[in-house]
């Protein structure tokens, strides 16, 4: 059977403090909102997602995915009916789900639909270690769910509930929507909350089942404090999938990766490395302390940092070094090449078995256009070196250290562009007393 999910994102998040939407602050590089999408794909047929006024950088985020408006935010009950039109005449499965609630597996959501099977109405809960002010479960002899109340609501016998509610139903369409008009807002907040559609269900003798998951997965973020701990918490399980996929991780507390990292197999990651979006790191790499990645990939057996720094656009290439205070910029670095120490090389082009001397900088950058370095294979370049772009250096040449360069330099060539040294007889200190 069809499915649908529907994600709940109008909230204004004011415990955020932001000017950005909260379902847009990212976890491990990617928005709170798109790491639900993805699990979403992955479990259910099609998506719609409920946004506020005003939130048209949220459609963006949603995109390809519709989205709808709900001009009054009466909670979580009428907010899902607004969805109700553009699922007019399905007939699969709805799941509700919130987008502050990111981390959410498709696994789990798979288990959602797969009970359903079993009964009229599906719901997510959790037995976490402080339940707070969630919302309690309560179920009857046989373990069938018989409503949901909300802590604001609840007396204290329910409060002693360990059960919790996590927000998330799954029903027949018809059903969760004719359910839902019949919900009343007369509760503390004087919301339509959608919890209420399981005593509503239970009244017409529908089962209703709770699916039960991890509180780490089903923790909702509505503070600064919340989205630190959902990172902790993705943070460790992108870790350990690295490390089950033949990775090894020195001091994998320390390590951040990004929710696209990509590691090869016997890749070796030093301690307080960090990967933003869009890294692919092949076999036998080593990605040594304190550097950062981001955009880039490494091809095998090539070693980086440590305090490296490889921005978007760079390419290293087999068995290529780059050493402690090196960046690279929309560069690529060819087979054996080495950039051992202190430099900066962007738009930049280094052919295989080149040596960069340590301070070597591409001058890429004329105040309007950015321009290309091209250094040929087995060139070798000294310490100090401006490379002022757009320029060439041919293969096998060699450039003298403390050169700026500003033509081009041939195949088996050597460059050398400093002015003179002139020594002056007589002139030093003569004895003067140091300040020092």
């Amino acid at each position: 059977m069809t499915a649908a999910a529907i994600l709940l994102a109008a909230g204004h998040g004011t415990r955020m403090r932001s000017a950005l939407p909260k379902t847009l602050h990212p976890i491990a590089g990617r928005p709170m909102l798109k790491h639900l999408l993805a699990s979403v794909e992955q479990a259910f047929d099609r998506a719609v997602v409920v946004i506020g006024p005003g939130m048209e950088v949220l459609e963006k985020a949603a995109a390809p995915h519709p989205t709808v408006v709900q001009h009054d935010r009466l909670g979580t009950g009428h907010a899902t009916l607004q969805a109700a039109p553009l699922l007019d005449g399905f007939e699969g499965d709805v799941a509700v789900l919130y987008a502050d609630n990111p981390l959410i597996t498709a696994g789990t959501m798979q288990r959602l639909r797969a009970a359903r099977a079993e009964a009229g109405l599906v719901l997510l809960a959790m037995r976490p270690a402080d339940p707070a002010k969630y919302g309690r479960v309560l179920t009857d002899a046989t373990g069938a769910v018989t409503r949901v109340v909300e802590w604001a609501d609840a007396t204290d016998a329910e409060r002693a509930v360990t059960l919790c509610n996590a927000g998330v139903v799954c029903a027949r369409a018809a059903d969760l929507f004719r359910w839902l008009r019949q919900v009343k807002n007369d509760n503390h907040q004087g919301e339509y909350y959608l919890p209420d559609v399981v005593a509503i269900a239970a009244a017409e003798g529908v089962r209703v089942q709770a699916v039960e998951a991890e509180e780490a997965e089903l923790r909702g973020v509505n503070s600064r404090a919340e989205l630190a701990a959902a990172e902790a918490e993705l943070q460790r399980r992108l870790r350990l999938a690295a490390m089950d996929g033949g990775a090894t991780l020195v001091q994998p507390e320390s390590v951040v990766l990004s929710h696209d990292t990509r590691l090869g197999q016997d890749v070796t990651i030093g301690p307080n490395v960090v990967f933003g979006p869009g890294v692919v790191v092949e076999d036998g790499v080593e990605i040594r302390a304190f550097s950062h990645l981001e955009g880039c990939v490494v091809k095998r057996g090539a070693i980086i940092g440590p305090f490296a720094r490889l921005r978007p656009g760079t390419v290293i290439e087999p068995d290529a070094h780059v050493g402690n205070f090196v960046e690279l910029k929309a560069a690529v670095l060819g087979p054996g090449a080495k950039a051992n120490h202190l430099s900066y090389l962007g738009d930049a082009e280094i052919g295989a078995g080149a040596n960069i001397g340590a301070g070597t900088i591409t001058c890429n950058y004329d105040g309007v256009a950015k321009h290309r370095t091209v250094i040929g294979e087995g060139a070798f370049i000294g310490s100090d070196t401006a490379l002022v772009a757009p320029v060439r250096v041919g293969a096998r040449a060699l450039v003298g250290a403390g050169s700026v360069v500003t033509e081009d330099v041939p195949d088996d060539a050597m460059a050398v562009a400093r002015g003179r040294q002139v020594n002056k007889p007589g002139r030093g200190f003569k004895g003067k007393k140091s300040r020092g």
